[in-house]
């Protein structure tokens, strides 16, 4: 596959002006329901899971106080108050819930577990609530979220763990999808006071910007601005290693503009497109693109089936409207000279198509 023409290729400069502005902005994405093909997908490979609560009983809190961050800052999370009994009962289901997504199910492991904390933010898509849960024997914390049930978001999490080297842990029942918390540093708290750190080698953090900058655009999953991604960093032996990992996958196929797939082009992630102009370039982050694409390939053949089964129900699924099915075809086809784009009828066809695109590329 060759590298990107501008304004494609990922070393192009950010957009500026107008450009900018229009990217800016995120058309708040509706909900879309679980399909009897999904469902069954679901079923099929474990992710369905009989739950003791549903979402709908969380929203039965009584107050809520803003959640501020160590710096005095806002978080645009709220902590909530319930009633007793109401609390006593969320207690003892999310500490179940937390036994079958960790343990599967073995009720031992939350014997010394209590929950701390419960959390809302109206912000986001999804309306998420985040579980805070403790050990009491050495205050050892973890997270997870219980969710809306969104056939988008489901089918990111679920093209995220077939196809990028991370593994994404949820479950469905009903309405109700519970998810892990995604370990690292919020992509924005990165740029602040990581970006340039010393302890850190450049070139591996262009390299890494590369690859997720391909891993998203591929799979056609959008709106990988810094508060929606997080960053990794591991000690290795010699050197440390990163890896940046989606956190939000709502707008998983739903957007109609090319670009809205492609991180780069979101102002705020001008540092990181700067990063990169600066440290690497053109024929590098090719051979990057390539090595990721090699990889994803990789993954394709190892999970065929899974991904064909995942294909096929999200190809029957209306996931976006039909405006912005035709608007994301024909700019896929016009980027990358191939009419085979124009065919596709819907998001699952379209990211079925970059796929295939993607592994005729690899061949050459």
């Amino acid at each position: 596959m060759e590298l990107r023409d501008d304004p494609n290729n990922f070393l192009t400069r950010p957009l500026t002006g107008e450009g900018r502005r229009r990217q800016s902005g995120t058309p708040k994405k509706p909900s879309v329901p679980i399909s009897d093909a999904l469902r069954y997908y679901l079923s099929s490979f474990a992710r369905e899971h009989r739950l003791p609560i549903e979402y709908a009983l969380l929203e039965r809190y009584q107050a809520s106080a803003p959640l501020y961050d160590a710096n005095g800052d806002d978080t645009l999370w709220e902590t909530l108050i319930y009633e007793p009994f109401i609390m006593r009962q969320l207690s003892t289901g999310l500490k179940e819930v937390y036994a079958i997504l960790k343990a599967g199910g073995d009720q031992s492991v939350i014997e010394h577990l209590y929950v701390d904390r419960i959390d809302y933010c109206a912000f986001g898509n999804s309306k998420p609530f985040r579980v805070r849960i403790v050990n009491s024997h050495n205050d050892n914390q973890d997270y997870f979220y219980i969710k809306r049930g969104d056939a988008s978001r489901i089918y990111g999490l679920e093209l995220e763990h077939l196809l990028s080297p991370n593994r994404m842990f949820f479950l469905t029942d009903g309405d109700t999808l519970v998810e892990e918390h995604v370990v690292g540093l919020p992509g924005d708290t990165f740029i602040d006071h990581w970006l340039e750190s010393r302890r850190l080698k450049t070139v591996r953090i262009a390299k890494e910007l590369i690859k997720f900058n391909e891993r998203c655009f591929v799979r056609l999953l959008g709106d990988m601005r810094p508060y929606n991604f997080v960053v990794a960093i591991t000690p290795d032996f010699e050197e440390t290693q990163i890896r940046i990992r989606s956190m939000d996958f709502d707008q998983q196929s739903w957007d109609g503009r090319k670009n809205f797939y492609l991180p780069q082009f979101f102002k705020e992630n001008n540092p990181l497109v700067e990063f990169c102009i600066s440290h690497i370039d053109a024929k590098t982050a090719h051979q990057y693109q390539r090595e990721e694409h090699a990889l994803i390939v990789r993954r394709m053949d190892a999970i065929s089936l899974r991904l064909k089964a995942l294909l096929q129900s999200m190809t029957t699924d209306r996931i976006a409207p039909r405006e912005h099915v035709l608007q994301l075809r024909s700019e896929l086809a016009d980027h990358y000279k191939n009419n085979a784009f124009i065919r596709c009828e819907s998001m699952g066809e379209l990211v079925g198509q970059s796929l295939e695109h993607m592994r005729q590329g690899t061949m050459k």
